[in-house]
């Protein structure tokens, strides 16, 4: 039952991942939350600069959030998800924490040295975390309808921004804006849903799990 039980409150999990850790006597908390609350608060910030309804001159203000919370916590809840036996979460969350790294690192460091186009180059930056988006939420398809949206939202942002970059269409751009609002957004209910539900011990939001029972696979 307490396999079950893990199983039921990661709406990471697909359905090949394993719970060998409760089965031996110790139950590890879900990092899931963690991971999906740093990508949230870290995507909503920057997405209210890139959508212009705040001032782009505060955008530094993004990069210590960038470093600590989308970046080294995110990689943190990914190397937990590897512990976890979770390959979805893994992957995803040590992914997008180091995006939010490189991204921090960009900004502070190299940016600056981009000699011609710098546009082309961010755009090229962008496109690349498109296609690992997009991928990611085709495997996404078998997670839970909450985490599912959160992918299938971050690949338009991803588009949107590499467009908006490439193209130098502030318009786009500011789209990209709005739509990883919404990202944040339903990352942000993600992980409340999965802390709420942990925590009271019974599902009081629903993250509609995708991945179907045990009893009807290979149906």
């Amino acid at each position: 039952m307490e396999a079950a039980t893990i199983r039921r409150e990661d709406p990471t999990r697909t359905e090949r991942d394993t719970t060998t850790t409760a089965a031996a006597g110790w139950k590890p908390a879900d990092p899931g939350p963690l991971g999906l609350a740093a990508f949230a608060m870290t995507t909503f910030v920057l997405s209210m600069f890139n959508s212009n309804l705040v001032n782009g001159k505060g955008v530094p203000v993004v990069l210590g959030l960038a470093l600590a919370y989308g970046g080294i916590v995110q990689l943190l809840a990914g190397m937990w998800e590897f512990r976890n036996g979770n390959t979805f979460g893994a992957v995803a969350f040590s992914s997008f924490g180091a995006f939010w790294i490189s991204f921090w690192a960009l900004e502070a460091f190299y940016a600056k040295d981009i000699t011609g186009n710098a546009g082309h180059a961010v755009g090229l930056y962008l496109w690349g975390w498109a296609i690992f988006t997009a991928y990611m939420t085709v495997a996404a398809m078998r997670t839970s309808g909450a985490v599912l949206l959160v992918f299938a939202l971050l690949t338009a942002t991803f588009v949107l921004l590499a467009i908006g970059a490439s193209g130098a269409h502030e318009t786009v751009t500011h789209w990209g804006g709005y739509v990883g609002l919404a990202t944040a957004a339903a990352a942000w209910y993600a992980s409340f849903a999965a802390v709420a539900n942990s925590t009271f011990g019974r599902t009081l939001l629903p993250v509609l799990p995708l991945a179907r029972p045990p009893e009807q696979r290979g149906a």
